[in-house]
């Protein structure tokens, strides 16, 4: 599998994602939101799964958007504050409410530890990609050629050192939210030996 076998969808819904994640995140977490993508597709590939390209990947690109300063809650978790501009975003794309909802729930479940793939397949994708891209859990199941062509084009930069930041920062504001779960469970050690970014 190589980076041209993917299937990136090119909607005008995606190009205004990708312009509103160019806009408000810095490279690395850009990268990142592009690369969760890459990770779900090519995971989705190998495994013969059928998915909504253009859900997937407006969802992808709004997972982490309430962790940037313009859209951080100080009263509800990144994600769900990231699920709430999705559901923003889909209305001015013209999406129907169900849709909207639907990219939110996405993004909300993103944090989950597990996302049964019948209960949510596109949210199922996203949380197995995000787990990739930023702990490294399961990206041996990612062929290697593709590893290297996706993180040529979308290098990891200070991806470590800032999503580190950004969870440890969330979690010790808002003490019973995923983030704060998520560094009592040693995420931070876990990013930290990331093989991606070896």
């Amino acid at each position: 599998m190589r980076f041209d076998d993917l299937s990136i969808p090119d909607t005008q819904a995606c190009r205004g994602a990708l312009e509103v994640a160019t806009t408000y995140h810095g490279v690395s977490l850009l990268n990142h939101s592009i690369r969760s993508y890459l990770w779900a597709a090519a995971h989705a590939q190998r495994y013969g799964i059928v998915f909504d390209a253009e859900l997937l990947y407006v969802s992808a690109l709004l997972h982490d958007i309430g962790l940037v300063s313009e859209f951080d809650s100080h009263t509800v978790p990144f994600e769900e504050a990231g699920g709430h501009v999705a559901w923003v975003f889909g209305a001015g794309a013209g999406w129907p409410p169900e849709r909207r909802i639907r990219a939110s729930e996405i993004i909300v479940r993103h944090m989950w530890d597990e996302v049964p793939i019948e209960r949510d397949l596109e949210g199922h994708l996203l949380e197995l990609a995000t787990g990739i891209d930023i702990s490294g859990r399961g990206s041996d199941e990612i062929p290697a050629g593709l590893r290297r062509e996706v993180l040529e084009r979308y290098p990891r930069l200070d991806l470590a050192k800032e999503f580190t930041a950004c969870i440890t920062e969330q979690g010790a504001r808002k003490p019973g939210s995923s983030a704060a779960r998520a560094l009592a469970r040693g995420v931070a050690e876990r990013i930290a030996r990331n093989p991606l970014d070896s």
